[in-house]
């Protein structure tokens, strides 16, 4: 899972782990329908059975535990958004280093974005908490 350094986005899944688009009801479907088809003069092992419900049971609390991991990440990039206010924050943008204070925070989609007010009273705004290099003292 990609975390940027203050603040930024979170990635898609967990570890380096994407979504393969299955749900849980995609397995359930998948054994259902295996538990429909089976032979019944071989019907599936006790075993296996129990194995397959426990990896369905396992897929679902990595699920919850994944949800959980982005809302707490989420909290954690604005709160240290939200620290970064009224500090005086060295930035690099578009290849230029800008020094100023963060003056306010704004969210879009769920994202952190600050606004640094330069020592001339230039706004820099729509600033990637990422972007920041070197945050100092407020004033």
């Amino acid at each position: 899972m990609a975390v940027n350094a203050i603040g930024g986005s979170v990635g898609s899944g967990v570890n380096g782990v994407q979504n393969t688009g299955l749900q849980e009801s995609d397995f359930i479907k998948l054994f259902l329908t295996q538990l429909t088809f089976q032979d019944p003069l071989q019907p599936v092992d006790n075993a296996q059975f129990l194995a397959q419900l426990a990896q369905f049971t396992s897929i679902e609390q990595n699920q919850v535990i994944s949800d959980n991991l982005t809302g707490l990440l989420s909290v954690q990039a604005s709160g240290q958004a939200l620290s970064l206010l009224g500090h005086i924050v060295e930035l690099t943008q578009n290849g230029t280093i800008v020094t100023g204070q963060v003056s306010t925070v704004q969210y879009n989609n769920g994202s952190p974005l600050l606004t640094v007010t330069q020592g001339d009273g230039t706004l820099v705004q729509n600033v990637d908490p990422t972007q920041v290099t070197l945050v100092q003292g407020g004033s």
